[in-house]
């Protein structure tokens, strides 16, 4: 990761960047890495006010690493937010909130005794939302996935349950390893989508044009909202019929989401 790379990941259209120092960075290299990031932070910083939300992903608070990635990161002005790596106790992200007390928490939950712990991460102070890392929680725990990896179920349907229940930022899936295929990625979209989760991380800046269209509703999806709103102020907020189907109030509210769903992606 260089400086260069740095502003060209800004540059490519996603709707924020992580910087990582955890597992794409060798242990003998972080130092480095971190040398490299805060050359490049006052500009990191403008990003992050003006255009793109910039986040740190920083080692586990188990290991020396993350510990010193904590302890370099306060020194420094916050960026929108810092990824905690393996996320396994309310304890570890305290220790993160104390450092850095200004700066939006994004728990990863990527292993057994980060799911074990789940309740206590998610009502932690200064979480925004949480994160699925279901690569390393596949490593952690032996599963094995299949094609529409239904064996994590659990896992993002407790995500998305924490996250309704603490008023948390929709949580954020895991990525697609296959970097051209466009159908896996939109059809990893759309489960995400299915659990309640409002992003997916990218492994590669290809998958990203991609990934915001699958996050966009059709067009189908867009007129029927826009018809339901209609017939729900036309009927005054009473329940009414459309297209032989019953509109209430959870089905305006659905309504609402998936136009909010396409503001944001033209936003």
């Amino acid at each position: 990761m260089s400086a260069d790379e740095i502003q060209q990941a800004l540059s490519r259209g996603a709707d924020g960047v992580v910087l990582d120092l955890e597992d794409s960075v060798p242990a003998a290299e972080k130092h480095g890495a971190r040398q490299t990031i805060a050359t490049a932070w006052e500009a990191l910083t403008k990003a992050t006010e003006v255009t793109v939300p910039v986040v740190v992903r920083i080692n586990s608070m188990a290991t020396d690493a993350g510990r010193d990635d904590l302890e370099w990161m306060a020194l420094l002005s916050p960026l929108a937010g810092v990824m905690l790596a393996k996320a396994e106790s309310a304890r570890q992200v305290q220790a993160v909130s104390v450092a850095l007390p200004k700066t939006a928490i994004l728990p990863l939950i990527e292993s057994a005794a980060g799911f074990l712990a789940l309740l206590e991460i998610a009502q932690s102070p200064g979480v925004l939302r949480l994160v699925v890392g279901h690569m390393d929680f596949m490593a952690d725990t032996g599963i094995r996935c299949s094609d529409d990896e239904r064996e994590l179920d659990v896992l993002r349907f407790s995500v998305a349950m924490q996250t309704r229940a603490n008023r948390l930022a929709p949580a954020i899936d895991g990525v697609t390893l296959a970097i051209d295929d466009a159908l896996r990625i939109q059809t990893d979209v759309q489960r995400a989508l299915n659990f309640g989760f409002g992003g997916k991380l990218c492994i590669h800046p290809r998958q990203v044009p991609v990934v915001h269209a699958a996050l966009s509703p059709s067009d189908a999806e867009l007129d029927w909202a826009h018809r339901v709103v209609t017939a729900d102020k036309a009927a005054g907020g009473a329940a009414v019929m459309l297209d032989g189907r019953m509109v209430d109030l959870p089905v305006v509210l659905q309504a609402h989401l998936t136009l909010a769903r396409a503001s944001h992606e033209k936003g």
